[in-house]
């Protein structure tokens, strides 16, 4: 089963959670990196754990990132360390978290602020 994939822009797109046998996939969808804003546990144990993702991510040959949010207290740290990765991992990307609504707030918060904009966190 493959994740339901959401264009935000031209580089970047979110997902709901994604399971390890999915990251072959999505590398076949053409995805470079695959960022993972979804901290492990808060799902209870049917949710994969990072260590499981990044190994999966690897060996489909994507580069992974671990930015775990908690989507009620996305913080300047957060929106900081979005934008790097955003500026520095191979594109397109795609962001996952419980349902793509953090990751799809936290790329949009740290794109206002690259613009020089005022990130309202």
């Amino acid at each position: 089963m493959t994740a339901t994939v959401t264009p935000i822009d031209d580089k970047f797109c979110v997902a709901p959670q994604l399971r390890p046998e999915e990251l072959a996939d999505i590398a076949r969808m053409g995805f470079r990196s695959v960022i993972n804003n979804r901290p492990d546990g808060e799902g209870g144990a049917e949710q994969p754990q990072n260590a499981l993702l990044e190994s999966a991510a690897s060996a489909a040959g994507i580069a992974y990132a671990y930015l775990p949010v908690n989507p009620r207290a996305i913080d300047q740290e957060a929106v900081d360390r979005m934008r790097k990765l955003v500026e520095t991992l191979p594109t397109p990307i795609l962001a996952f978290c419980r349902s793509g609504a953090r990751s799809t707030a936290l790329y949009r918060l740290a794109m206002e602020q690259a613009k020089g904009g005022q990130a309202d966190v």
